[in-house]
């Protein structure tokens, strides 16, 4: 089974300024969590709104049949990248989604913004 990395590409925090040219927050922090990932059985995907403006930025962890979460609040820094790239090989790892407190990086510890239940099979 999958487990998906969503990152929100277009996040911008407050102090993004248009006018620099650089990259939003949103595609710095998919560009370093797609690094963090990139030997590990995660998948990683970019899209463009996770609808989370007021907590940017976001990002989503998600697996067929298990709880998924989407987390946000996060700078764009390889430390926030590791964190949430340790925390869904945890994800992974777990029967049912659930990833108890202790085990948590730090990096992601109040960040998580909702929990979604798994979808129902279609049977």
């Amino acid at each position: 089974m999958t487990t998906w990395i969503t990152v929100c590409d277009t996040c911008k925090r407050d102090d993004w300024n248009a006018a620099s040219g650089a990259p939003t927050d949103g595609e710095a922090l998919a560009a370093l969590v797609e690094a963090a990932a990139a030997d590990t059985t995660l998948r990683t995907r970019r899209v463009s709104c996770l609808m989370g403006c007021a907590h940017g930025c976001n990002v989503a962890v998600q697996a067929q049949g298990k709880l998924n979460y989407t987390l946000g609040r996060f700078e764009a820094t390889p430390e926030a990248a590791q964190g949430i790239v340790a925390y869904a090989a945890k994800h992974a790892d777990s029967s049912n989604g659930q990833v108890p407190y202790r085990e948590w990086p730090a990096a992601i510890k109040g960040h998580f913004v909702t929990r979604h239940p798994p979808l129902p099979d279609d049977q």
